[in-house]
């Protein structure tokens, strides 16, 4: 069986070094650099399925390389850092990252959110199913192909993370039914060190909304909507 491929990019040496220990006790394959102008040759050459990313380094720093991964790959993102301020937490989530852990860590937790990362990664392509007719979910001028993980709003390519891929899904396979934020964090992340952190939701709602809004030429509201006190719904 192939080892999942995990990318640490951190400019502190020590950390790379106990990261890339424990990882690879726990059967994972560990590429690294300290030096995030490398950070998208190593990409694009090693193609790792999920990265581990420092936020704050010297030269391009984690947000920034983040927000060019994403022009290109679609990957797991999570982000390490000690910035720890709600703001900084959001940034991170609304460029693109998946997940967010702040330093110092514990490596335990690390683990179990890379685990949990990788794990709904694989479900989804699983799920892909083999009836070509039931890959492809059309609802109110949102069209999402589960096998291309490809989205179209009203005929205009969008370009969305994997999170906001699946909470898309998860809104538009239940259409006029209203998900608590309770039920979407439960559903799409691990629970495991978060402290029911629903600012999460709330972060990749406001993305999901902002790029379908893009596409939509009358200036109407688009198809995810806050229900006050509750939570959202996809109205077609």
């Amino acid at each position: 069986m192939v080892s999942d491929k995990i990318l640490i990019v951190d400019n502190e040496q020590e950390i790379v070094q106990l990261l890339a220990m424990h990882l690879k006790r726990e059967g994972f394959d560990v590429v690294s650099t300290t030096d995030s102008q490398k950070a998208l040759g190593i990409i694009h050459r090693e193609q790792p399925d999920m990265i581990l990313l420092d936020i704050v380094m010297p030269g391009m720093n984690g947000i920034d390389l983040c927000a060019r991964i994403r022009d290109e790959y679609d990957m797991p993102i999570l982000f390490l850092s000690c910035k720890n301020e709600v703001s900084d937490k959001v940034l991170g989530l609304s460029i693109g990252g998946d997940d967010y852990i702040t330093k110092p860590f514990s490596m335990a937790e690390v683990i179990a959110r890379i685990k949990t990362n990788l794990k709904r990664v694989r479900t989804r392509s699983s799920a892909d199913t083999d009836d070509i007719a039931h890959s492809v979910m059309e609802v109110g001028g949102i069209r999402a192909d589960m096998s291309a993980h490809t989205v179209t709003a009203f005929g205009s390519p969008l370009s969305l993370t994997s999170k906001e891929f699946d909470l898309l899904v998860l809104l538009m396979g239940s259409p006029n039914r209203v998900f608590t934020s309770r039920q979407i964090f439960e559903r799409l992340w691990d629970t495991y060190g978060y402290e029911n952190d629903y600012r999460t939701v709330m972060v990749h709602i406001s993305n999901l909304r902002k790029k379908i809004g893009a596409s939509i030429s009358d200036g109407s509201q688009g198809p995810i909507q806050n229900v006050r006190s509750v939570g959202y719904k996809f109205v077609p």
